[in-house]
């Protein structure tokens, strides 16, 4: 058998063909347009000299097939290109289909997008039992659906009602729920995959289809009234004018029916459509900014087996927790075993929710412990400050850590607004100091800043970068400046609300205008959640640095001990967790309230890059999608600002500045942006 040059072809004794994907000079398989050509390949002679079964599997140890190669999408320029491109990938899936033989897919570690369409293709899936197996469809994170005949295969393989689940959502399956749905045959251990996989074909067993219920809502009188009640869910999280895929993916499912050919062909059409629209363009460029701080990390010697983190309260804690979950041992010091213990306990119930076996969730908790007399420190890889925001208590301790450090130790604080100079003064090597600013909550959040003080190693950042990586997160290096750069950017989104709100307009109109724009929560609700004493503790020390004025509505708020969701009532009364907004239709929405809020941020946002806050505008973005949830569709705010004109937003900021006050004066930065 001719190997080529991404698939190889053996037959074995007893007739099994073992057809494997190993791309060349990658560590993930994609299904890229070589590899589908490839694949084509083979199946021709396969079907010429049909064997007794043929097992598809992957030869990295990553997993399957991570699914279509994304750069590929950037290549298309209209519908029609995008459709000969997802035409051609149907055309070898169908091939795989229709084999003269059975098919079994051996499934490990991830099979994502076109890897697991390629799997509904096959006549069977055996997956390995392990926690890394990871089945899904994410396709509408990128703005797209399944294209690849997976809008007809999953709902016919599964049933409606976890297909759509599987495919609105983008969130993929673990083997266990896998297994429960039928989008897997067999969940068996690692160790014997390809044995049982191989045994799957000898045996031949009848091919799984959908459960009989969910043949029954797939009759065309059912689908109206399944498509209209998924489209009424799909509304409280998302917008057609938006998110446009999701909802291309009812409207498919509700007019076919998961059948016959026109259903492939509707389904080539409708994603060609939505890989040109603004949405999936932009949705795109998040999933390759998301790749460049993934990268950051680079290659480093240091090696990080050990943290210790300073300050037990709710960021310490949390900080401390997850570098557990990742697998470091962990040693969490404060003052006394009574403020170190809420901290556990948080600790325990969250493995005991992430981790679903009892024995990882015990051994993850057996990876931190109590240190009050700091014994840890000398041990550790990375030292973590993260006590009350004080820097003169910051430098006292750093005097007593300092000495007992390893010589290449990270030595890191999680402050949110002090400056690195101001912090590393005391010490003997201040050039050792580099910040390492988590956001609340820690285990939710993918975005760190690593911040470097004028005289921080480069060494120091880089082994900042890589520590951040292995606890799986997103560095965003950046210079150590007021608020560095997410606060910076945020603060004056949140006081433009909050001036709003003084002018007489309400909490729930504001925060209506915030959602309307793509943001996943209103300024308002926003500033409940995060504490109105944190809001005003970052609002003041941005005043202080760049003269700017803290809302008085906010001062008084704290002075009334009213903080926000976790006192019970802020800017909102909470109930159960949730903001109570009284009833706000009847105010009208002023026509500028979109642009006060969002415009802010552009302007800042431009500061920050003219004063070398940050890199370059795409890492900006980067920080602002994953750290403040600014609108992806959008593609990040200064991504936003040039597509919808430079002259236009600095024209719109000059209005606001006659109309508001010179706190929307242009900045200077933006001549440079727009050249």
């Amino acid at each position: 058998m001719a190997d080529t040059e991404t698939w190889s072809l053996q037959i074995d004794a007893d007739r099994i063909a073992w057809l494997v994907c190993d791309t060349p000079g990658a560590s993930t398989n994609v299904l890229s347009a070589p590899v589908l050509r490839d694949l084509a390949t083979q199946l021709e002679e396969i079907a010429a000299k049909p064997p007794a079964g043929v097992v598809i599997r992957s030869a990295k140890t990553s997993g399957f097939i991570a699914g279509a190669d994304i750069k590929e999408f950037l290549k298309i320029r209209t519908p029609e290109e995008g459709y000969e491109l997802v035409r051609a990938g149907q055309t070898v899936l169908q091939a795989l289909e229709y084999l003269p033989c059975p098919s079994v897919a051996a499934l490990h570690g991830f099979a994502l997008g076109g890897g697991l369409e390629l799997a509904l293709a096959c006549t069977y899936r055996v997956g390995a039992d392990d926690a890394r197996l990871s089945l899904g469809l994410p396709e509408v994170l990128l703005g797209i659906h399944p294209g690849f005949g997976g809008t007809v295969r999953a709902v016919r393989l599964i049933g409606v009602r976890p297909a759509l689940d599987l495919m609105l959502k983008g969130k993929p399956y673990k083997g266990s729920r896998a297994l429960a749905v039928g989008l897997i045959d067999e969940l068996v251990p690692p160790s014997e995959l390809l044995e049982r996989a191989k045994a799957r074909l000898l045996r031949s067993p009848p091919k799984a289809t959908a459960p009989f219920v969910d043949k029954l809502l797939n009759l065309g009188a059912a689908r109206p009234f399944i498509a209209r009640q998924a489209a009424s869910s799909l509304r409280h999280s998302v917008r057609r004018d938006q998110y446009p895929a999701p909802y291309a993916i009812l409207d498919l499912w509700q007019r076919y029916g998961a059948a016959g050919a026109e259903s492939y062909e509707a389904e080539a059409r409708s994603i060609s459509d939505l890989m040109c629209t603004p949405t999936s363009r932009n949705l795109v460029r998040v999933f390759l900014l998301q790749d460049r701080l993934k990268s950051l990390g680079g290659k480093s010697p240091a090696e990080f087996r050990q943290v210790h983190v300073v300050g037990a309260g709710v960021m310490g804690g949390d900080i401390a927790a997850w570098s557990a979950f990742r697998g470091m041992t962990v040693t969490l010091q404060d003052r006394s075993a009574e403020l170190i213990q809420p901290a556990m306990d948080r600790a325990k119930a969250f493995f005991d929710k992430r981790l679903k076996d009892p024995a990882a969730a015990a051994a993850a908790f057996a990876r931190l412990r109590m240190d009050v007399n700091g014994d840890g420190v000398g041990d550790a890889d990375v030292v973590i400050e993260a006590i009350f925001e004080n820097a003169d208590a910051k430098r006292a301790l750093y005097a007593e850590l300092e000495p007992k450090l390893k010589p290449n130790a990270i030595l890191a604080t999680n402050t949110s607004s002090i400056e690195i100079e101001t912090l590393s003064q005391g010490l003997k090597d201040p050039s050792r100091l580099v910040g390492i600013h988590f956001f609340n909550p820690v285990a939710q959040m993918q975005l760190v800043e690593i911040v470097r003080g004028t005289g921080t190693q480069p060494q120091a950042v880089q082994n900042a970068l890589q520590f951040t990586r292995k606890l799986d997160k997103l560095p965003l290096p950046c210079k150590s400046a007021p608020g560095f750069v997410v606060n910076r950017i945020l603060t004056p989104y949140v006081n433009e609300a909050l001036f709003a709100l003084e002018s007489g307009i309400p909490a729930a109109v504001i925060d209506r205008a915030g959602k309307a724009f793509g943001m996943p929560m209103g300024p308002i609700e926003l500033t409940d959640v995060v504490g109105l004493d944190v809001s005003l503790h970052v609002g003041r020390v941005l005043a202080g640095a760049l003269q700017r004025r803290v809302p008085e509505i906010l001062i008084k708020r704290v002075e009334q001990k009213k903080l926000g969701r976790k006192s019970g009532e802020g800017f909102y009364v909470w109930q159960d967790g949730k903001p109570v907004k009284p009833e706000s239709a009847q105010f009208a929405m002023p026509a500028d309230l979109a642009d006060r809020l969002i415009l802010p941020m552009l302007n800042e946002a431009v500061a920050c890059l003219r004063e070398g806050v940050i890199e370059d505008a795409d890492l900006l973005d980067a920080g602002a999608i994953f750290a403040t949830g600014f609108a992806p569709f959008r593609g990040g705010p200064l991504h936003y600002a040039r597509e919808r004109g430079i002259a236009d937003v600095t024209a719109r900021l000059e209005e606001l500045a006659r109309r508001y006050g010179e706190r929307f004066r242009p900045d200077p930065g933006w001549q440079q942006f727009s050249a």
